[in-house]
């Protein structure tokens, strides 16, 4: 049974774990939640991000760091993405030697344009063969009811990569694994950005037709600046890309499309982040993932249109009228 430190005890953080403890792992999440600790290890379920959900009798919790990190071959990092560098600095001395690091995080750091493998890489030291990264269209609640869903697991060295997809793979979750992260990273960094877009039209009752027009429009900025940065174009038609575009996109239990629709609604980024109680990457992200492109030469209508409207007051209605302004071009350029 191998040893898995899950460190966040948050929505997805809590599925992960359950599904690497239903995979066979022995796994310990901490959480500086102490009753949260309390509740998986006593009455085994997180209230809090799953309430009404069984986890798995295995699955341990605690608020020692230490305890969580002791010995573990495979530590899996679960916390906000703009709170990682912090975090892992002061993790960095516990992890076990040779260590693979895996990042649940979908998001670029604020300041650094990095992503979030290359600031595990550079706060803990380590080369890129021991940093991994998961992600598609993976909505935690309906992963911790079991429904059946696919995922990528990326890692530059094709071996960790396989021992992770392992780790992993139940009968309720498929891994596929791949080398390339830089595009399994830009497709989850992406798809929130353009969620909220998409949540925004939403929002302010437009149907389908618009929607979709977006979604694939988004999808050809993530495959744009995914390029650049040397990804391959077809990581962007799986699971990492256009299947977490689409669940992002479309599912009430996306953080990223609900807080689009608030915004929509006629709710001002103040008031919507009052109700909003947890993390949502695309709001956090946006101005680094425009940045980022900038730097790259790379066009991105869509992310700087959500960008005006989360920094600088931009109504959503002016956002659509933007986007729908813009000179026609030949599809198949993806410009």
């Amino acid at each position: 049974m191998s040893r898995v430190a899950v460190m966040g005890s948050g929505s997805w953080g809590t599925a992960f774990a359950m599904i690497l403890a239903d995979a066979g792992g022995d796994v310990v999440m901490w959480s500086r939640d102490a009753d949260i600790v309390r509740q998986i290890n006593d009455e085994h379920v997180n209230e809090r991000y799953h309430p009404g959900i069984r986890l798995p009798a295995g699955l341990r919790a605690t608020s020692d760091e230490r305890e969580a990190l002791d010995g573990a071959p495979l530590v899996v990092l679960a916390v906000p993405a703009q709170s990682l560098r912090d975090n892992l600095a002061r993790w960095r001395d516990d992890l076990a030697p040779g260590s693979v690091l895996v990042s649940l995080m979908k998001g670029i750091e604020s300041g650094t344009t990095l992503r979030m493998s290359q600031v595990i890489e550079e706060v803990a030291q380590i080369p890129p063969a021991r940093v991994a990264v998961v992600s598609g269209p993976n909505l935690a609640r309906e992963i911790a009811l079991r429904q059946p869903a696919g995922t990528t697991v990326a890692c530059s060295d094709r071996e960790s990569a396989q021992r992770l997809q392992d780790a992993c793979t139940t009968d309720y979750f498929r891994a596929y694994w791949t080398t390339d992260v830089v595009g399994v990273e830009i497709g989850g960094s992406v798809k929130n950005v353009i969620a909220l877009a998409n949540g925004m039209a939403a929002g302010l009752g437009f149907g389908e037709n618009s929607q979709a027009s977006l979604i694939t429009r988004g999808l050809a900025e993530m495959a744009r600046l995914g390029t650049a940065l040397g990804a391959d174009p077809l990581t962007f038609m799986g699971l990492a890309g256009v299947g977490d575009l689409i669940a992002t996109c479309q599912s009430p239990l996306s953080r990223n499309r609900t807080f689009g629709v608030n915004l929509g609604s006629g709710l001002t980024v103040d008031e919507t982040i009052a109700a909003t109680k947890q993390t949502c990457e695309g709001v956090k992200s946006c101005q680094s993932i425009l940045d980022l492109a900038t730097r790259h030469g790379v066009e991105m209508p869509i992310t700087e249109q959500v960008v005006q409207i989360v920094h600088h007051d931009m109504k959503p209605q002016e956002m659509l009228a933007a986007f729908m302004s813009r000179s026609p071009k030949a599809e198949t350029r993806m410009t």
